[in-house]
């Protein structure tokens, strides 16, 4: 299947060996690519993996210094357009376990519509409960909502998302280029809200694909720790500063605080 998936080590080689054996053991469509990035050096769980012959295509991409999320996708995709690039791009994050073959029904998903630019599936967690993985734009009084009175959910019953994480997302390349991949002035967190939000003001759809379901083990590492907290709130400034915000703002002025609205892009 013409598909090059990127996933970005910072120390899950663990992780990322479990994830390359389920690409591998797929029955079906699955990517003919995978451009692995080494964000850190971890020498001893990786060279094992890469002595390995896999069915698809492996590259590695070692970095000499640690780079931002975006930016690490956003190399891995113009490595794969200099090997020859694949119609569809596929963004994983090394702590998702794949028990079934989501890609049939993720292409499936992009074929329904030439205008859908990114396809996600449902991501539950080891325990089989559905994660928060689709959300409305974060305004303050949305995060204040959440944080505050603890509202896990903010979809109501046949909504559409205005973003929706990037663990597992398969794009056309075609919108990719078009939007210029991920905003790398983002370090960490909200360059999918950003990518969302501008997929959607370029004229692109998401859409979720209900057939295909995706383990994925969130970290929420920024109600843990002070670092990557610092990382998110600095992300939220830089997403409520940019232009793609403004003319999300501007596109939907009334209905931007309002749960129960229905955003149909």
């Amino acid at each position: 299947m013409d598909i090059t998936a990127s996933i970005v080590s910072h120390g899950h080689g663990a992780q990322l060996a479990q994830l390359l054996d389920d690409l591998a053991g797929l029955a079906g469509p699955r990517p003919r690519r995978v451009i692995v990035t080494l964000n850190v050096p971890e020498p001893q769980r990786v060279a094992p993996l890469q002595g390995r012959h896999w069915p698809f295509e492996v590259e590695w991409l070692p970095n000499a210094r640690p780079a931002g999320f975006g930016a690490n996708h956003n190399r891995a995709f113009e490595r794969d357009a200099r090997l020859g690039a694949s119609a569809l791009l596929a963004v994983l994050n090394p702590d998702l376990r794949l028990r079934a073959n989501p890609f049939e029904a993720l292409v499936a998903a992009l074929q329904t519509d030439a205008r859908i630019g990114a396809a996600y599936p449902v991501q539950l967690d080891a325990a089989g409960r559905l994660q928060d993985h689709e959300r409305l734009a974060p305004t303050p009084a949305r995060l204040l909502r959440r944080h505050l009175l603890r509202r896990a959910r903010e979809l109501a019953p046949g909504q559409s998302p205005d973003w929706v994480n990037a663990a597992f997302l398969l794009l056309r390349r075609a919108a990719w280029t078009e939007v210029h991949g991920f905003d790398e002035g983002f370090h960490m967190y909200c360059e999918d809200v950003d990518l969302c939000l501008r997929l959607q003001l370029a004229g692109w759809r998401l859409a979720r694909a209900d057939a295909a379901v995706v383990e994925h083990a969130a970290q929420r590492a920024s109600r843990r720790h002070l670092q990557p907290l610092v990382w998110h709130a600095g992300s939220l400034l830089r997403l409520w500063r940019s232009p793609a915000w403004r003319a999300w703002r501007v596109r939907l002025p009334a209905e931007a605080d309002r749960p129960e609205s229905i955003h149909r892009p």
